[in-house]
């Protein structure tokens, strides 16, 4: 069986890691998917860089429109990202039967709809396992491993930067400030890491997952997204004291009233498996009716880690594998109606600096009461104790932090219990609220 021709859309760190994947290991690929796979073409701006990666095995020009135009090439591999020039591009490839390959999770957060139903049209495979979670597997496992269950819940560490910053954060006893310059010069954050630290990389890889999971069309506006720039480094000690660790979660939800998609900080219990996960690294778990809930871990970035699940799609398509991108037909993904956050219910972690002076704990418990939360734990410690212990100053008339856990309530009731609280001036600044997620 001749070859198949791979035209492959950038070179650069993920790109580079696909020419070396396929080229080490191009003998046992080729048993696996039954022929060989070969990139005959790439197409890249800087094609000097790019004919020294090739060294001559394969042709290089600069031109995109004309790769996927290409009579010879069968499979166009997509890693330049952005979402405007690669959604033309893809679009391009389709209209010419071709099979696409992408790790863009922007584009498919973005455009994701549009570029399916033109791929189911035309009848050509969209695959792309390395837009969430690197090397993780997790969009296989999603589509095909629980093709059997009802999936009820997932939940994800799908940004290795943010998890750096909180590990750093937990481990060193740092601001986040410092965590973040850490981060930025091992290379972990870009210069501009808003993207990263506020939630939307998050997002958009919530999305993807939360579409598989649930059979949803891709709808990133649906999703809730609160950053981690707030978080200080006291709330991952007092977190520690109370048994939970810190981290930027992704998590959508089946609920009576849709499906709840969010990322926020997230307080989950230690002896969790993804409480273990540190670092850069990446983790999804899943909770299903006909399993027990699983974790999947490993590297969420990195140029080899993310060629490996792009060379692996590459074989899927090589050997014949036609999956629906989704695991259904695209024309029957639906619209869910979207889960307002104000309705969402779990426990929470409250952070308080209060006025130290009699009826400070009465009002705010009253507060509380009133919107019906009830506390399973309250811990009042003087300005500079610390949860660890250390020494304790003086009594002085200086505000105090106090640490609520709640039991299940709603959003809605939290906020508007802390509103009361502001509104009575016995707290100082801005309350810290963490949600906790205990599955």
């Amino acid at each position: 069986m001749k070859p198949i021709n791979v035209g492959l859309l950038g070179i650069g760190t993920v790109g580079g890691g696909t020419w070396d994947v396929l080229s080490r290991n191009a003998d046992e690929i080729q048993r696996r998917a039954g022929r060989a796979i070969r990139i005959s073409l790439v197409a890249d701006k800087d094609v000097a860089r790019a004919k020294k990666i090739v060294k001559g095995k394969a042709k290089v020009i600069s031109d995109g429109a004309a790769l996927v135009r290409s009579p010879e090439i069968e499979i166009v591999v997509e890693l330049i990202g952005g979402t405007t020039i690669a959604k033309e591009l893809v679009l391009e490839a389709i209209r010419h039967g071709k099979h696409v390959v992408t790790a863009n999770k922007a584009l498919l957060a973005t455009h994701g709809n549009e570029i399916f139903a033109a791929a189911q049209k035309k009848g050509v495979m969209v695959a792309f396992e390395a837009s969430v979670a690197g090397g993780v597997p997790i969009i296989k496992a999603l589509r095909e491993g629980l093709a059997a269950n009802r999936i009820e819940w997932i939940a994800g560490i799908i940004n290795g930067t943010s998890n750096f910053i909180l590990s750093e954060m937990r481990d060193k006893g740092i601001a986040f400030e410092q965590a973040l310059q850490d981060a930025q010069s091992r290379g972990y954050a870009e210069a501009d890491p808003t993207f990263d630290i506020e939630g939307h990389d998050t997002a958009q890889k919530l999305a993807i997952l939360a579409s598989l999971a649930f059979g949803i069309k891709v709808d990133q506006s649906a999703v809730y997204v609160e950053g981690i720039s707030s978080i200080a480094s006291e709330d991952l000690e007092w977190a520690d004291e109370l048994g939970y660790r810190v981290k930027l979660l992704g998590v959508a939800v089946r609920t009576d009233i849709g499906i709840e998609q969010r990322v926020h900080p997230t307080m989950v219990p230690k002896d969790t498996a993804i409480a273990q996960v540190m670092g850069v690294t990446n983790a999804v778990t899943v909770d299903a009716d006909a399993i027990t809930p699983i974790t999947l871990v490993g590297p969420g970035a990195g140029g080899m880690a993310t060629a490996s699940s792009v060379v692996s799609d590459i074989g899927d398509i090589a050997r014949g594998v036609r999956t629906a991108p989704f695991g259904r037909p695209t024309g029957r993904l639906t619209v869910s109606k979207k889960a307002p956050m104000q309705r969402h219910e779990g426990g929470y972690y409250i952070r308080l600096l209060a006025v130290d002076k009699p009826g400070t704990a009465a009002t705010i418990a009253k507060r509380l009461a009133q919107q019906n939360i009830s506390l399973e734990s309250i811990v009042q410690r003087h300005r500079g104790e610390r949860p660890h212990g250390g020494d304790v100053p003086g009594r002085s008339s200086e505000p105090v932090p106090v640490i609520l856990i709640t039991y299940a309530t709603t959003e809605d009731a939290v906020r508007k219990a802390l509103a009361a609280v502001d509104r009575d001036k016995v707290v100082l600044g801005k309350p810290q609220v963490i949600r906790i997620e205990k599955n």
